[in-house]
């Protein structure tokens, strides 16, 4: 027998359906393992990219931006939305150009920081991010009036960086990026 067999939930009906460019909600009604029925909301989404951006030992923000849900500006990495039928690597260029100004050859190396994907409210929704590192060359040019901040590659840098970061995905990536097996200071 399947493990997970025995959690498999019944889809009753769907009574909402909202539809947008960026999102996709869903109000369905289910029925547990059970046999309780609930009514459930769910967001679907195209996933996400977060860009470590390093150039010259230094990590690169893009200058804070204002964040709806939370009322305020904030300083994150760069990041995005992966474009449907793109995978995560091939939205890094753009994503970098639109937030830094940084064209793709200025771009020595992307790494990816986690290959699978995490599930960013899996109870809620479909959204997947995924991490990446983007190397700029040392002479690169990188347009300085949208540079938010700058952060050194040092332990200090980090710790000093986490107390301003409040996205919980870019504090997630920066910290599994530092825990990585190959992760050089």
């Amino acid at each position: 027998m399947n493990p997970t067999e025995n959690f498999n939930w019944k889809t009753l009906d769907r009574f909402v359906e909202i539809n947008s460019h960026w999102v996709k909600l869903i109000g369905e009604h289910l029925e547990t393992t059970e046999g309780q029925i609930v009514e459930y909301w769910r967001v679907e989404r195209a996933d996400s990219v977060v860009i470590l951006t390093i150039q010259a030992d230094k990590l690169l923000l893009p200058s804070p931006m204002y964040r709806p849900g939370v009322a305020a500006a904030t300083l994150d990495f760069p990041g995005g939305r992966v474009p449907e039928a793109a995978t995560p690597a091939a939205a890094v260029p753009a994503i970098i150009k639109k937030e830094l100004g940084v064209t793709e050859s200025a771009i020595a190396r992307i790494q990816a920081i986690n290959t699978t994907g995490w599930e960013i409210n899996s109870s809620f929704s479909n959204q997947k991010l995924y991490g990446f590192v983007a190397e700029l060359h040392p002479t690169a040019t990188v347009n300085s009036e949208l540079i938010g901040a700058a952060y050194p590659v040092t332990p200090d840098g980090i710790r000093d960086l986490l107390k301003k970061l409040t996205c919980l995905q870019c504090r997630a990536l920066l910290l599994e990026w530092q825990n990585q097996d190959n992760f050089r200071l």
